[in-house]
């Protein structure tokens, strides 16, 4: 099994925001040529000793949280690693491991409850992305937060997940184009 260093290199050496928030098929393959197989790996709990450094425990979170997304885009499988990904988060943050590594891979630990579908967890991103004091990050948690406020889950994922949308929903959808949570 690759290390978490392969993770972390890949991800903030190798590639950056562009890349990882692009939905580009190109980043989407080369991520896919390298970590395919470690995914499910790491999927099935298998990387725990990873946890042993901040660095690793953030590696964890970005395979399940992110590499999920882009491996499986547009299939329910991309959201499936979502609950594991926040209690790692969480976990970490209560340890201290967010403030562990470099201040610009911080975002990665806050990530997992930008995505969850569920207000409470969506309040406590609110108040970590406050204490990062980047009003550009804060504005997307925010969104984020107000979108489960007004749904309680993300219209976006309801194709994806089999899930039937309501006409607010759709309206919504339309309004936002192509954005996606």
């Amino acid at each position: 099994m690759q290390s978490y260093k392969d993770v972390i290199q890949f991800w903030f050496v190798d590639h950056g925001q562009d890349d990882w928030f692009g939905g580009k098929p190109e980043f989407d393959a080369a991520l896919a040529e390298r970590f395919a197989d470690l995914h499910p790996k790491v999927a099935r709990g298998e990387a725990w000793a990873w946890r042993e450094e901040p660095e690793g425990r953030l590696a964890e979170i970005i395979v399940l949280d992110q590499f999920s997304r882009q491996l499986h885009r547009g299939s329910p499988v991309a959201f499936a690693q979502d609950k594991m990904a926040i209690v790692l988060a969480q976990e970490a943050i209560a340890g201290g491991h967010d403030m562990a590594v470099d201040r610009q891979w911080v975002l990665f630990f806050y990530m997992p409850f930008m995505h969850a579908e569920s207000l409470v967890i969506q309040n406590e991103g609110v108040r970590l992305f406050e204490a990062m004091d980047n009003e550009y990050l804060l504005k997307f948690m925010v969104d984020h937060r107000d979108t489960i406020a007004r749904f309680g889950r993300f219209p976006f994922r309801n194709k994806a997940l089999g899930r039937q949308s309501t006409p607010e929903e759709l309206a919504y959808m339309q309004e936002q184009g192509d954005r996606v949570f």
